[in-house]
């Protein structure tokens, strides 16, 4: 039977196009020749033009003769790919003996390693009891992992208070700097935004009664007591807890981490303390500062809105706010603070060894912080409403 052709266009810069045809001599096989260029640039045959062929024909399997080929690269391996693979489902005997020498080995390559069995299955919907099981298995894990890390923390400030610690007193400096005066902008902004929020809240509702004076009362209270120590805490989760995790999740991504254990430097002492001493230290002090601007943004609302007296607010600030309230205040920032950095720190140190491990660390360690800083409040709250505080 005479071969007949199938020639597609030129390509764009000119050289030969990419023919196929077939060869019908052997009638249990079909010959297919190849010839042209076969590249990537040429427009190549559809793998349907084989399979009309071979069910016109009857052959039971296929052959190839690429004599003709000028230059091929990934194009002819694509095209090969698709034919070989369309007739090796359909139980079609394919011989390759006739590929280019470099094209058969990178084929037989490709199919040296098979698809793993089920491996395109879509994933079967996880039961509710199952997904319960497994997040429940995950939280004792992780549960095991921060046990270990905050008793790996307390075993290095024992080091510390003994002086034996190994960590360079400027990294604690720098972290200092850091937490502390590197935060006051944002610190005093949003604590005298909350103060000013509060008192004009409280001011819509007092004046129906009289009663603008209690302004005084409302934000002194609730800045000192509660929330400047809260939202200082959030601040800080947002900004050094996310942070710490971003510094110590990219060390481990460089394996800066393993060289200290290699050089036998504990990196909870040198990298992890450091940073749990500066936030715990800077904690009250950030926190005595946003009480401040929390009543400022209270008596601005009170002298500029309701007509105050500013001494009268002063004194009815001062006649309100008890000093049980303060070391309260101060006692949940020094938690929150600790809770910040271990947060942050366990979440770099858990980090993956890739960029987006990076990022879901700083996320988990903002997430982690944040929780931890609500569900520490409500524990105090409680524990001071117990103790008549």
């Amino acid at each position: 039977m005479k071969p007949h052709r199938h020639a597609n266009n030129k390509t764009e810069s000119g050289s030969q196009p990419c023919e196929i045809s077939f060869d019908r001599s052997d009638e249990k096989k079909l010959l297919i020749n190849l010839a042209g260029s076969w590249t990537l640039k040429c427009k190549r045959p559809s793998a349907d033009v084989v399979k009309k062929e071979i069910t016109a024909g009857g052959a039971t399997g296929i052959a190839f003769n690429t004599t003709g080929i000028t230059e091929w690269d990934s194009g002819l391996l694509i095209f090969l790919g698709r034919v070989i693979g369309l007739f090796l489902k359909n139980g079609i005997t394919v011989d390759k003996t006739g590929l280019p020498n470099g094209a058969g080995k990178l084929m037989d390559l490709a199919a040296a390693v098979p698809e793993k069995k089920g491996a395109r299955k879509k994933s079967q919907k996880e039961s509710f009891l199952f997904r319960v099981g497994s997040e429940s298995v995950a939280f004792v894990r992780s549960s095991g992992d921060v046990l270990t890390f905050v008793g790996e923390a307390s075993t290095a400030f024992i080091k510390f208070l003994t002086g034996k610690a190994r960590f360079r007193r400027s990294d604690l400096t720098r972290i200092i700097q850091d937490c502390g005066i590197e935060a006051l902008p944002i610190v005093s902004l949003i604590s005298l935004l909350v103060g000013l929020i509060l008192a004009f809240v409280g001011a819509v509702q007092l004046t129906m009664f009289g009663a603008e004076i209690y302004v005084a009362n409302l934000v002194g209270i609730a800045m000192v007591r509660v929330m400047a120590a809260v939202m200082t805490g959030i601040i800080m989760a947002g900004r050094t807890g996310a942070a710490f995790a971003a510094q110590l999740g990219t060390m481990q991504v460089n394996e800066e981490i393993d060289a200290f254990k290699t050089m036998g430097i504990s990196p909870m002492e040198f990298l992890v303390l450091p940073r749990i001493l500066g936030l715990t230290l800077m904690m009250p002090l950030l926190c005595l500062y946003a009480d401040l601007m929390g009543i400022l943004g209270g008596f601005i609302v009170g002298v500029g809105m309701l007509d105050l007296n500013m001494v009268e607010y002063y004194n009815q600030t001062k006649a309100a706010v008890p000093l049980s309230n303060l070391w309260i205040g101060l006692f949940q920032s020094i938690v929150f603070g600790i809770l910040i950095a271990v947060a942050g720190c366990l979440r770099g140190m858990q980090c993956g060894r890739s960029a987006s491990a990076v990022g879901d660390a700083t996320t988990s360690a903002v997430v982690t912080g944040i929780i931890s800083i609500i569900v520490a409040t409500a524990v105090i709250t409680v524990i001071t409403n117990v103790l008549g505080i």
